[in-house]
C-alpha cells in the first residue's frame, strides 16, 4: 500500500512501485546505431575544433565522431578512453551543456549542437558491453604508489599508473569504489548499477588493488604512506558540509549529499522516506539533484531557496530546466533565516537578498514556507584533512603538475586547489597528476 502524498511528516511509499521505476529510470535514453550514425553526420569535423577545447580532458571530439561515423565505435571509444577513461560516467553526468555542446559549432550557428555527450555514450557503451578492455599494461617498472580515495580522481590516476607499469594500491573510505560516482550523482542519471560495472572494467588493466573502508586519519596516515611507497596521490574529495549557521537541529534536517547517497544505494525506493513538503537550500547540482529525486519519490512540493539570481546558479540552465519540468518551483534571491518547529521541522523562514554595492545583504522582508523535510545543499569542505600539507582556500595546494608540498606527494580532484569541482576535471587532473608521478619515479624532473 503506498502513502499519499498529501500525507504530512516524512513517510516512505509515496509512489507505487510502477510510478517510482518509471521516474527513475535512464535520464537520456541511449543512441542505438542508426541513431548515432544521424547524429555523427551533423558534426563539421572542425579542424581547431572548440569542443575539443572546452573538453578538461582533452577528448579528440571530431576524431570519435568521425569514427563512429565511419561505422568504427570501438575505435571511438578507444579515443575517449585514452584520454579519459571514465569517458562512459563523464558521457552521463557532465554538464556538456556548458562544455563540449556550448562550445560546438551548430550551437553557435543554429542552436542545436551535436549530441557529443550521447554520441561519447554510444562509442563507450559498445566497448565496455564487450567486456573488453582496450589498454595493455607496460612492464612492471617495481615502483609502487598509493592513491587515496578510489573516486574519479584517484581511478583515473591509478588506472595510468597501471598502464604504465607501476603497481597501484587504493585506499577507499567506503565499502564501494567510485566515489560521488557511486554515491554523490542522482539515481536516473546513473542507472543499472554503471559506476560499479565502470569501476570492474577499469580494472581489468591490472596491477591495481583496492582496499576499501581504509579511511586517512583513521587506518591510515599520510607519513605511514610516505613511508611505504615511492609516491603518494590524494584523491579523497571533499567529506564534510558547510552549516547553515542555523539553529536546524531538528528531527527533518539533513544534508543533500547523505540524501543522495541514500537514495543511490537504496535497493527499493518504495523504502525511501521523503517529507510532504520538502526545502532545498543551495543553487547547485547536488541542490538539483535533491530537488528532482524528492519529487521523483512522490513529495508532493518541492522547493530549491537559492540566496543569488538566476544567473548566477551554479546549477546549469539545462539542470534548472530539468527541476521545474519535474514540478519543482526554484526561489531566487532569498536566503535561509531561521527553522521553525518543537523537536520535528514544520518550517523554513526565508528572507529576500538584495545586492549592495557587490554585496549580498539580507533585507527585512521575510516569509516562511511550510516544511517537513530541508536538505543543506550549499558546498562542501575537506574534513580530516593530512597534516603535513600546505592548504589554500580550504582545499589542498597543489601546483600545475598536481605537486603538494610534501615531498613524493601529489593531490587532485575536489580536494586540491586545481579546477572546478567536475568528475571531467577530477578526471583531468588525476591523469595528469599520474604522468608527472610517473616521470619524476623514472628519474626525470
Amino acid at each position: 500500500m503506498t502513502t499519499s502524498p498529501r500525507e504530512n511528516g516524512i513517510v516512505a511509499g509515496r509512489l507505487p512501485d510502477p510510478v517510482l521505476q518509471e521516474n527513475f529510470c535512464d535520464l537520456h535514453a541511449p543512441l542505438d546505431a542508426h541513431e548515432a550514425h544521424v547524429a555523427a553526420d551533423r558534426c563539421y569535423f572542425c579542424h581547431d575544433a572548440p569542443c575539443m577545447t572546452a573538453c578538461p580532458t582533452s577528448i579528440d571530439i571530431p576524431l570519435f565522431i568521425r569514427q563512429i561515423a565511419t561505422g568504427t565505435p570501438d575505435a571511438a571509444a578507444k579515443t575517449i578512453f585514452e584520454q579519459n577513461i571514465l569517458g562512459g560516467m563523464c558521457a552521463r553526468v557532465c554538464p556538456t551543456e556548458t562544455l563540449c555542446e556550448e562550445a560546438c559549432v551548430r550551437e553557435t550557428a543554429e542552436g542545436q549542437p551535436v549530441e557529443i555527450g550521447r554520441l561519447q555514450r554510444y562509442a563507450t557503451d559498445t566497448v565496455m558491453a564487450k567486456g573488453v578492455h582496450p589498454f595493455d599494461r607496460a612492464k612492471p617498472t617495481g615502483r609502487t604508489v598509493a592513491v587515496v580515495g578510489a573516486g574519479p580522481a584517484g581511478l583515473a590516476c591509478a588506472h595510468r599508473l597501471a598502464m604504465l607499469g607501476h603497481q597501484v594500491v587504493v585506499y577507499e573510505a567506503r565499502p564501494k569504489s567510485g566515489g560521488l560516482n557511486e554515491y554523490g550523482i542522482a539515481s536516473y542519471k546513473s542507472v543499472e548499477n554503471f559506476a560499479q560495472k565502470e569501476v570492474d572494467w577499469l580494472l581489468q588493466i591490472g596491477g591495481i588493488e583496492i582496499r576499501h573502508e581504509a579511511k586517512l586519519g583513521q587506518h591510515i596516515s599520510l607519513e605511514g604512506l610516505q613511508e611505504d611507497y615511492d609516491a603518494v596521490f590524494v584523491g579523497m574529495g571533499l567529506g564534510a558540509v558547510n552549516a547553515l549557521g542555523l539553529d536546524d537541529a531538528k528531527v527533518g534536517v539533513a544534508d543533500a549529499v547523505d540524501f543522495i547517497a541514500e537514495l543511490r544505494q537504496s535497493s527499493d525506493l518504495s523504502t525511501m522516506p521523503i517529507g510532504r513538503r520538502v526545502v532545498v537550500i543551495g543553487g547547485g547540482m547536488t541542490a538539483v539533484d535533491a530537488a528532482v529525486q524528492a519529487k521523483l519519490l512522490g513529495a508532493e512540493e518541492v522547493t530549491i531557496a537559492y540566496r543569488r539570481g538566476k544567473e548566477a546558479m551554479a546549477a546549469s540552465a539545462f539542470e534548472q530546466k530539468l527541476a521545474t519540468s519535474k514540478g519543482v518551483r526554484i526561489l531566487y534571491n532569498v536566503a535561509p533565516v531561521g527553522v521553525t518547529g518543537n523537536g520535528s521541522l514544520t518550517g523554513v523562514t526565508l528572507a529576500y537578498t538584495e545586492s549592495v554595492e557587490g554585496k549580498l545583504v539580507l533585507t527585512d522582508d521575510t516569509f516562511t514556507l511550510p516544511a517537513d523535510q530541508l536538505f543543506r545543499a550549499i558546498g562542501q569542505t575537506l574534513s580530516a584533512a593530512p597534516r603535513g600539507l600546505e592548504f589554500e582556500k580550504g582545499k589542498i595546494k597543489v601546483d600545475a603538475a598536481g605537486h603538494t608540498s610534501a615531498p613524493g606527494v601529489w593531490a587532485g580532484g575536489d580536494c586540491a586547489s586545481g579546477g572546478d569541482d567536475l568528475t571531467v576535471t577530477a578526471v583531468a587532473e588525476g591523469r595528469d597528476a599520474a604522468m608527472n608521478i610517473h616521470t619524476v619515479l623514472m628519474g626525470g624532473k
